[in-house]
């Protein structure tokens, strides 16, 4: 939906399983368009796709299914913003884990892959609207070996300028503004404001001025709210360190991260937010400054009986979890991080326009914490969204 200041809001589709074009465009009709009718039946609607790898191909190869979902669109009276090209791949109902981070931005297919979504939302946004498409960023640090971490980065790098000329293009032609967000995550290759902004010095690093101001006019940061609550870093002090070192903030994410006192009791429930499809990465605070990384839930609940004395203040999980129902009990969530980003865009709106609600682990959701009806939630998540952004007085 459209907001005040041009901003557009809407829920990203990867909540829903669908890796071929017909799998993806069943949970647009099914679930996606009840929504709509939920929250925005009169206006037009704003649709955050998410597309695989199997379904883009799929469309960019058929011209009729193409118009077909164009007339779906218009009869629903729904558009195109933005597409979430982070996983490539499968993304429900089995293993994902570090696989999410697969194919990387060392190879071509992520880069063949990101440009054909361009080409994509291009064609069926609304003719002259701001595009945007979310990616990875850049790999996964396990990936990057020491021993050709030099050759890796320097490949990522040189995929990402490639993508930058795409857009460019793009952009030339169509007089859009088009942008890619890579997209900072615990255990990414840049994972915080710092690390970020260190990868982009290197991004554009020895090239032409007028490229390098290119670059950083088509490609951001995707901002999502739980990765940097995760991180411990609080909007007020990230958002305006990315903005004044000359990154653009490409699209933001609305999204919620649990938090919780590491007491015996509380890392034994933690237990119940283990699932086998993602990874959940756990930060560790102590006096204030972060003192432990693990990989996922099984690992810093192995680690804690050991080594209580160095379990610091306070946890923060890779998990996302509803906007508007936080976990009860003494486990938080990190929903004050949102508030605290469109404090930030009030006073700059020109900050960002693109806003997606991303609470894509419906389905491996303790059962206390689950919708019965994954509409129900997505519903209530723009209630309560909405409400966030009249606070801000941005609706």
């Amino acid at each position: 939906m459209k907001l005040q200041h041009g901003i557009h809001l809407g829920y990203c589709t990867n909540i829903h399983r669908g890796e071929s074009w017909e799998e993806t465009f069943a949970g647009l009709s099914q679930h996606t368009d009840r929504v709509r009718q939920r929250v925005c039946p009169d206006d037009p609607y704003a649709i955050g796709l998410r597309l695989g790898y199997d379904a883009i191909y799929e469309l960019n190869s058929d011209p009729a299914r193409k118009k077909e979902f164009a007339k779906w669109l218009d009869e629903t009276n729904s558009y195109l913003f933005t597409i979430n090209g982070f996983p490539y791949g499968r993304f429900h109902g089995g293993r994902v884990k570090e696989q999410v981070y697969a194919p990387d931005w060392t190879t071509t297919e992520r880069l063949d892959y990101t440009n054909a979504l361009f080409d994509f939302v291009v064609e069926m946004a609304p003719p002259g609207d701001e595009v945007s498409v979310s990616t990875l960023p850049g790999s996964f640090k396990e990936f990057i070996k020491p021993e050709t971490a030099e050759e890796q980065i320097d490949a990522i790098v040189k995929n990402l300028r490639a993508c930058s000329r795409h857009i460019g293009k793009l952009r030339d032609r169509t007089g859009r503004d088009i942008h890619l967000g890579l997209e900072p995550e615990p255990l990414g290759l840049f994972e915080n404001t710092a690390e970020s902004i260190a990868f982009f010095e290197r991004l554009v690093d020895k090239v032409p001025s007028a490229e390098r101001e290119s670059i950083l006019q088509n490609i951001g940061i995707n901002y999502d709210t739980c990765h940097f609550a995760v991180e411990f870093e609080d909007a007020a002090s990230s958002l305006p360190t990315l903005v004044s070192n000359g990154l653009r903030i490409s699209k933001i994410h609305l999204s919620s991260a649990l938090a919780l006192p590491p007491t015996d009791e509380n890392v034994q429930r933690l237990g119940t937010f283990d699932d086998e499809v993602y990874l959940h990465q756990t930060i560790v605070q102590s006096g204030g400054e972060v003192s432990k990384r693990f990989r996922d839930i099984p690992d810093v609940m192995e680690w804690y009986p050991n080594h209580r004395e160095e379990a610091g203040d306070e946890w923060r999980v890779h998990f996302h979890i509803p906007l508007h129902a936080g976990p009860d009990g003494d486990f938080g969530d990190t929903t004050s991080q949102i508030s605290g980003v469109l404090e930030e865009v009030a006073k700059d709106p020109d900050l960002c326009r693109h806003f997606e609600m991303e609470t894509y682990t419906w389905e491996v959701m303790p059962a206390s914490m689950q919708s019965s009806d994954v509409v129900d939630q997505l519903a209530a998540e723009y209630d309560w969204c909405l409400a966030e952004f009249s606070k801000a007085g941005l609706r």
